[in-house]
C-alpha cells in the first residue's frame, strides 16, 4: 500500500477517482508547519535558521498522517507544483522522517487528470530544495519585516499597525495615484461633430464625421482650447461644401487574446462579475481540485500539446474548419521570472462544455461563470481571426478635414465563443468627390480627466508590469492592505488611501525608502527567483537584506519621536489636556494622562453643509465603524439614526 499525499480533501477525492487501492489517500489542508506567531522564530546568529512549529490546528491531522506513514510502503508527496507546494511537501518529509529510513517519491501535475497523475508517478523525483529555499527566504523576509518594523510603527504611529514587504509597496502606490488625482489640473478642450446626410434623395441616412485637421495641420485632441477657437471655426465653415475627399477600405484583423495567467484571471473575473482577486483563487482552487482546470497559480502562457490538438479537433468538428487559426498558436510569455514548465490556466478537456459539466461536476453558480470564462478563453485562443471591414472617409469643408470611419464584422472567427467590445457602425455608400448634405454642427466642450484610481484589476496589472509579487501573492497582497485598514474602496469600488495608510505610507517613504521602492522589491522578486534556479543562496540573500535594515531601524528609533498635537480641550474624566493621537483607524482625541488616565473621544467632525433628508433639523457629517469604515449619517444621532454608505452630493 502506497501513501499519498495531497493539500486539500476535493483534491484527494478527485485522485480517488483515477487510483486504484494499491493508494491511500489523504490531506494535510494546506501548510503543516509555520514561523511560531507569538515570537520572532528565526536564529539571526546561525545562518537565519527558521523555527518551525506544527501549526495547532494541524496537530491531529499530523498524528493520523504519521500512523498511516508508518503501515505504508512508500509516502508519495503530491503537494502542488509552485513554490509553497514544494514547501509543504518538505515539512511533510522532516514531520514524517521521510529523510531518513521511511522511502518517499515527490511528484508533481499540472492537471488533474488520469493521464497526468499516471505519468507523473511514472516520474517521481526527489524534493527540490531550491524551491523550497525560495519559499523559505520570503517567509523570512516577510517575517523579519513584519516583526521588526511592526513595533518601531507602535511606538512612534500607532499600537496595532503592521508593515509588509510587498503589501506596503501596493499601499504606495495606491497613495501616490491618489495624490496624483488631488494634483490634477483639467485642460478645457473643445471638439466639432457634423452631422452629414447624402443628397441623393433615395438615401436618407445621416451619419457624424469629427473635426480632425486643418489642410496641411493635424488638429490634436487638446488643438482646440476654448470657445473662442470653436466659434471661429464654426464661422468659418459657414456655407462650406462638405465634399468627399479620400475613402480608403480594407480588412482589418483582430487576433484572439492568449488563454489566462492568474493575473489575466483575476483581472478579467474582476471587470466581467467583480469578483475580488481572493474569491477568484478560491473558485479556480475549486475547478482545479474537481479536475476540470489546470494549475491556477501561473505566469506562463505555455500549452501543452496535447491541450492544442485537443483543441483543434473541438473547434473543427464544433464549429467548423474555417474557425480553426489553422495552425497552433503558441504564446511567449512576457511576465518576468516566468516558469514555463507551468501551462497557462485551460480546462483540462476542450470537449467539456461549461454546459456540460454544470450539473455533472456540481459546480456552484459562481463556479460555473469561472469555468464558462476559463473555457471559453482558451478554445478562442485557438480560434482564427475575426475579420471586420473597415471604411475610412474624409470629407473636405472650406479648409478644413472631417473623418469618419465604419468598421462591419465580416467574420466572427473567435469572437463566436469569446465576444468583445467591438463597436460597428454602418455608413452610407458614399463615392469620392460626392457632396453631402450638412445637418448640423455639434460644438462640444470637454475637460481632461486625471488616471482613475485603481481597482482590483488594474492594481494587480500594475504589480504585475512592475515585477512585484507572484502568481500566488497577488490576492493575498489586495486582501492585507484592506484588511489593515491602509486602504478602501469608495463608491466605484475603486482603491483610495485611508487616514492611517497615508500616515504610515509617508513615514516609510521618508525613512525607510528601500522598503516601498518599487524597483528594489521588484529585484527581490528576481533574487528568490534565482534561489528557486539553484542561481543564489538563500541565507546569503536574506543576509544582505537584514543587516542594512536593522542598522537604519535602530538608527530611526533614536531619531524619529511620537508627534503629538496638543488641543485645548480638557478631559473631562480627569482635566488634563486632550491631545489628537493616531489609531488603527484614524486620528482621535486621546486624555494626555495616558496611561493613568485612558479616556477618549473621537474628533469633532466637520458638517458637509448639508441637512439630514429625515429629521429635516440635523447635519450630515462623516462617520467611520470601528473597523474604520466610512459612512455618512446625522449628527443629532441618537436622537436621529439616519445614515448611508453613499456619500450625499451637495
Amino acid at each position: 500500500m502506497k501513501l499519498l499525499l495531497v493539500e486539500s480533501p476535493t483534491k484527494s477525492r478527485t485522485l480517488k477517482k483515477f487510483l486504484g487501492k494499491d493508494y491511500e489517500i489523504a490531506a494535510t489542508i494546506g501548510h503543516i508547519r509555520d514561523l511560531p506567531e507569538k515570537e520572532f522564530g528565526i536564529d539571526v546568529e546561525h545562518n537565519f535558521t527558521p523555527k518551525y512549529v506544527i501549526m495547532p490546528r494541524r496537530r491531529e491531522i499530523i498524528a493520523g498522517l504519521k500512523k498511516a506513514s508508518t503501515k505504508a510502503k512508500t509516502t508519495v508527496l503530491a503537494t502542488d507544483s509552485d513554490r509553497e507546494g514544494e514547501a509543504i511537501a518538505w515539512h511533510l518529509a522532516q514531520i514524517l522522517d521521510l529523510n531518513g529510513a521511511k522511502p518517499y517519491q515527490r511528484i508533481v501535475f499540472h492537471e488533474i487528470t488520469e493521464t497526468a497523475i499516471k505519468e507523473a508517478l511514472k516520474k517521481p523525483r526527489r524534493i527540490d530544495l531550491n524551491l523550497v529555499g525560495a519559499q523559505q527566504a520570503r517567509r523570512i523576509l516577510d517575517r523579519i519585516v513584519g516583526y521588526r518594523l511592526s513595533p518601531f510603527l507602535w511606538k512612534k504611529v500607532a499600537r496595532g499597525l503592521s508593515a509588509g514587504r510587498v503589501q506596503s509597496v501596493a499601499v504606495r502606490l495606491v497613495v501616490e495615484r491618489e495624490r496624483e488625482i488631488e494634483k490634477f489640473k483639467a485642460q478645457e478642450y473643445w471638439s466639432i461633430l457634423a452631422s452629414l446626410q447624402k443628397t441623393v434623395k433615395k438615401s436618407s441616412q445621416r451619419f457624424e464625421a469629427w473635426l480632425v485637421k486643418k489642410i496641411g495641420k493635424v488638429i490634436p485632441k487638446l488643438g482646440i482650447k476654448s470657445k473662442k477657437e470653436t466659434d471661429e471655426i464654426v464661422k468659418d465653415l459657414k456655407g462650406a461644401e462638405y465634399k468627399v475627399a479620400n475613402i480608403e477600405k480594407k480588412a482589418i484583423k483582430r487576433n484572439p487574446l492568449p488563454p489566462f495567467t492568474t493575473s489575466t484571471l483575476q483581472q478579467e473575473s474582476w471587470k466581467r462579475f467583480k469578483f475580488p482577486a481572493k474569491f477568484t483563487m478560491r473558485l479556480a482552487q475549486n475547478l482545479y481540485e474537481k479536475g476540470l482546470t489546470s494549475y491556477h497559480r501561473t505566469d506562463s502562457l505555455n500549452l501543452s500539446e496535447l491541450s492544442l490538438f485537443a483543441a483543434k479537433k473541438f473547434i473543427i468538428e464544433t464549429y467548423g474548419k474555417n474557425y480553426w487559426a489553422g495552425f497552433l498558436r503558441k504564446y511567449k510569455t512576457k511576465a518576468k521570472g516566468a516558469q514555463e514548465a507551468h501551462e497557462a490556466i485551460r480546462p483540462t478537456y476542450p470537449a467539456r462544455t461549461p454546459e456540460a459539466v454544470r450539473v455533472k461536476a456540481e459546480l456552484d453558480e459562481k463556479q460555473c461563470r469561472l469555468y464558462d470564462l476559463i473555457w471559453r478563453r482558451f478554445i478562442a485562443c485557438q480560434m482564427n481571426q475575426a475579420i471586420f471591414d473597415s471604411t475610412a472617409v474624409e470629407i473636405e469643408a472650406g479648409k478644413y478635414v472631417f473623418k469618419v470611419t465604419g468598421q462591419i464584422l465580416q467574420f466572427d472567427g473567435f469572437l463566436k465563443i469569446y465576444p468583445m467590445k467591438f463597436k460597428e457602425t454602418e455608413l452610407p455608400a458614399l463615392e469620392k468627390d460626392e457632396i453631402l448634405k450638412l445637418i448640423k454642427l455639434i460644438p462640444s466642450q470637454h475637460f481632461t480627466q486625471p488616471l482613475p484610481r485603481y481597482t482590483e484589476a488594474s492594481l494587480i496589472k500594475i504589480l504585475e508590469e512592475n515585477g512585484i509579487g507572484r502568481p500566488s501573492t497577488y490576492a493575498p497582497i489586495i486582501s492585507t492592505i484592506q484588511a489593515r485598514n491602509y486602504v478602501e474602496k469608495d463608491e466605484k469600488k475603486r482603491f483610495q488611501p485611508t487616514e492611517i495608510g497615508l500616515t504610515v505610507n509617508d513615514l516609510l517613504v521618508e525613512h525607510f525608502p528601500r522598503i516601498v521602492n518599487i524597483k528594489w522589491t521588484a529585484e527581490m522578486e528576481e533574487d528568490l527567483d534565482k534561489i528557486a534556479q539553484g542561481k543564489r543562496k538563500w541565507v546569503r540573500a536574506v543576509r544582505e537584506f537584514y543587516e542594512p535594515f536593522m542598522e537604519n531601524l535602530n538608527k530611526k528609533y533614536k531619531e524619529i519621536s511620537k508627534t503629538v498635537v496638543q488641543t485645548k480641550e480638557k478631559c473631562d474624566k480627569c482635566g488634563k489636556p486632550m491631545v489628537i493621537r493616531m489609531g488603527k483607524y484614524g486620528k482621535f482625541l486621546a486624555c494626555s494622562g495616558f496611561p493613568k488616565c485612558k479616556n477618549t473621544k473621537p474628533l469633532p467632525v466637520k458638517s458637509l453643509g448639508i441637512k439630514c433628508p429625515e429629521c429635516k433639523k440635523g447635519d450630515i457629517v462623516e462617520k467611520r465603524t470601528r473597523k474604520g469604515k466610512k459612512f455618512w449619517g446625522c449628527n443629532r444621532w441618537p436622537d436621529c439614526k439616519y445614515a448611508t454608505w453613499q456619500e450625499p452630493e451637495k
